[in-house]
């Protein structure tokens, strides 16, 4: 016996590294699958950001020149927030790919639960029926792509329990009030008014050593090619950030109850694209540069309105030389980042060098060479990510001329 414990001892160990290493391959191939994900992901977002910019800025144009209350004015409307909602699904794109900053906000979570079920009822089995019971409208301090991914992650694992046998799968949105007996079982909650998410299925249940792991990084219980044991684990993080708790109810075979808890805020809903807003106007000479047609003529179009001399180039090449010609003729440059011959930034130094004092504008759609920060270090005074609301333009102009007089 003393000669065989060793030998099984040794068979042991083997056997717990090569399950290791199997382990850590599975890792592996996920964060070169996300990586890849990601790389499309900025790719999608570029072009579809500056498809988004036309349709966006030249709705809000069309809304400048209709009369309030019409039918075309309904219309135009309805393109705008579908535009919205275009331009969000590009930032979930990018936040699930790691490469957007989470924007925390108030959010009507009732708006998104009705989306998703929307978008759900689309595609999945007529043997699955959905329910839903939303009767809060009430604000969470929360980035609105990260609570649709609440949704269409607890939604999506419902559908999968039950794609076989068919069933039921309920989502709920109420407003509750966690007293002291309630949070002290949770170190993360506060008393106080509460949005109580609920989503239940009647699937395959899970059983009760995976309800230890279901929130772990990587944990799946599906086949190979069918998830990757992240969803749970986002979702988890995204209540946590949110100041908030989740809950886990299952009995295999029966079904599982997934109940999330946010904090209600009071704070009030964002302005809408802001028509009838007064905007902040001016006198001053833009050289407006993007290679993109239909961006720079919209573009050109709302400067104007907003009282500006616009030149517009659509190549950085072309803005260089008309700016060479006379450097004091332009108050103010706007530009595009990636384009072809030279790229935003690259124009903006070379501007720079010609006269240091130049306020520089950087948009993009997206991209991986040159970040806020990195556009700050090298003397650019804005960086806006497309698509750029007229609102948003108008008041960023704005505070970068006023910005540089006061160091004139």
């Amino acid at each position: 016996s003393e000669r065989v414990a060793p030998v099984l001892k040794a068979k042991l160990d083997e056997k717990h590294f090569e399950e290791e290493r199997k382990r850590f391959e599975v890792q592996l191939r996920q964060m070169q699958k996300m990586e890849a994900i990601g790389t499309l992901a900025g790719g999608i977002a570029h072009d579809f950001n500056n498809i988004l910019s036309s349709i966006l800025g030249y709705t809000e144009l069309a809304l400048e020149d209709v009369e309030r209350g019409t039918e075309l004015d309904e219309n135009l409307q309805e393109v705008y927030t579908a535009g919205l909602r275009a331009r969000d699904l590009v930032k979930q794109l990018l936040t699930f790919s790691r490469q957007k900053e989470h924007e925390v906000r108030p959010v009507q979570v009732s708006t998104i639960a009705r989306e998703v079920l929307k978008l759900l009822r689309a595609t999945i089995p007529t043997t699955i029926e959905l329910r839903q019971k939303i009767d809060s409208d009430s604000l969470v301090l929360a980035d609105p792509t990260q609570m649709h991914q609440i949704f269409m992650n607890l939604c999506t694992n419902a559908v999968h329990a039950m794609e076989e046998a068919g069933g039921t799968l309920s989502v709920g949105l109420t407003d509750t009030v966690l007293d002291s007996r309630f949070t002290e079982h949770y170190p993360g909650l506060k008393p106080g008014d509460y949005l109580q998410l609920t989503i239940a299925d009647t699937g395959t249940g899970i059983s009760e050593k995976n309800l230890e792991q279901i929130f772990d990084p990587y944990f799946t219980t599906k086949e190979t090619g069918k998830g990757t044991g992240l969803g749970l684990a986002l979702v988890h993080g995204v209540v946590k950030s949110c100041r908030g708790e989740i809950g886990v109810d299952s009995t295999p075979e029966k079904g599982t109850v997934f109940t999330v808890y946010l904090p209600v805020t009071r704070k009030a809903t964002a302005a809408g694209h802001g028509a009838a807003t007064a905007l902040p106007r001016g006198t001053e000479r833009v050289l407006y540069v993007d290679d993109e047609l239909p961006l720079s003529n919209m573009s050109g179009q709302l400067l104007t309105r907003l009282g500006y001399t616009v030149t517009v180039c659509n190549s950085s090449v072309e803005a260089l030389g008309r700016f060479k010609t006379d450097p004091d003729g332009f108050d103010l440059l706007i530009t595009d980042m990636t384009m072809p011959e030279m790229t935003g930034d690259q124009l903006a130094l070379r501007a720079m060098k010609i006269r240091p004092d130049l306020p520089v504008i950087l948009c993009t759609g997206f991209s991986n060479r040159i970040s806020e920060h990195a556009a700050a270090d090298i003397g650019i005074k804005a960086f806006l990510l497309k698509p750029v609301s007229r609102v948003e333009m108008a008041k960023m102009v704005r505070r970068v001329l006023d910005a540089a007089k006061k160091t004139d």
